[in-house]
């Protein structure tokens, strides 16, 4: 039977977020039990949630390329690949990733509770690469102050650009997602003047009002991250969020993009780090710094209740 129940990808945005990267260790053992998870996941995230039900907790669990040979073999997803590193006037580097989760809630105590229950299980087969806890910002904002995420779909639409459909009968439900953390250099952007900084997003700061079409300059961030294909757009659902330590001097956003091909999200960032056309790149990375990159695929949930099968 076709696995077709999808996981939480358009789980409604929360106040609280875990993104977690991890790469597994070597051996049989730390295959079973990352397949053992698989089957569990579902479980342990209604057991964390249910004692808070109204703070809507969810997690996402995605593979990577090497980890789903290691796990599951043939068949593959159709367009699942390692995260390639873009080299242009600014660099996206690949860095190491087997399986991500990503956790939401209104509360940040629901995400650590359910990730020290997903690290125990994982005790000795993992290898944890990376991990970041998000927080909404006021009203929506990241910590360079503009509104983010405003262009999401929603409902059918958020479903129709992140679910694989026919096009992959195997993995319907399924969908893919990439992560990269960046960096700010607070000290830089706040040297900018407003009215460029606005140049530079596409919006007005205060209001969160896209700029007029003549007044958006082609290097324009909103500008380079809408894709088209014959005339209409491809969308991706974002769940961005800031993340930081004061006391270390760390601010940044952690981006996570959702679709149903991975081919939408690395045209979009073809267009940041490499410009649309050559050389016309997104003016934020002059400020925001990639220092991860990874892809993974979303398997259905059905897929994933029957993986320690």
């Amino acid at each position: 039977m076709t696995a077709t129940t999808p996981q939480a990808v358009d789980a409604r945005l929360t106040r609280s977020a875990i993104f977690l990267v991890a790469t597994l260790n070597s051996g049989p053992d730390a295959e079973a039990a990352a397949r053992g998870l698989c089957a569990d996941i579902a479980g342990l995230t209604r057991s964390v949630g249910v004692r808070a039900a109204d703070d809507t907790l969810s997690c996402v669990m995605g593979i990577g390329s090497q980890a789903w040979d290691r796990l599951f073999g043939a068949p593959r997803p159709k367009e699942l690949h390692p995260f390639r590193e873009i080299k242009g006037v600014h660099h996206a580097p690949a860095t190491p990733g087997d399986l991500l989760f990503h956790l939401r809630a209104e509360r940040m105590d629901l995400c650590f509770e359910l990730s020290t229950l997903i690290m125990a299980r994982l005790d000795g087969a993992v290898t944890v690469a990376d991990t970041a806890q998000g927080f909404k910002y006021f009203d929506d904002r990241d910590l360079l102050g503009f509104v983010d995420g405003t262009e999401n779909p929603v409902a059918q639409a958020a479903r129709d650009a992140t679910l694989i459909g026919d096009e992959d009968q195997a993995f319907k439900g399924g969908s893919y997602v990439i992560v990269q953390k960046y960096l700010h250099d607070m000290k830089k952007w706040d040297e900018i003047p407003v009215e460029q900084q606005e140049k530079i997003i596409g919006r007005k700061k205060l209001s969160n009002v896209e700029l007029d079409d003549a007044a958006k300059p082609s290097y324009a961030h909103n500008v380079l991250t809408v894709i088209e294909k014959d005339g209409q757009e491809q969308p991706i659902l974002r769940d961005n969020m800031p993340f930081g330590d004061a006391g270390k001097g760390e601010f940044g956003t952690y981006f996570i993009g959702y679709a149903r091909s991975p081919l939408r999200i690395e045209r979009m960032l073809d267009n940041m780090f490499l410009g649309n056309p050559p050389g016309n790149y997104d003016r934020l990375l002059d400020v925001s710094r990639a220092v991860t990159g990874s892809l993974y695929f979303v398997p259905p949930a059905d897929f994933l209740e029957d993986a320690g099968e």
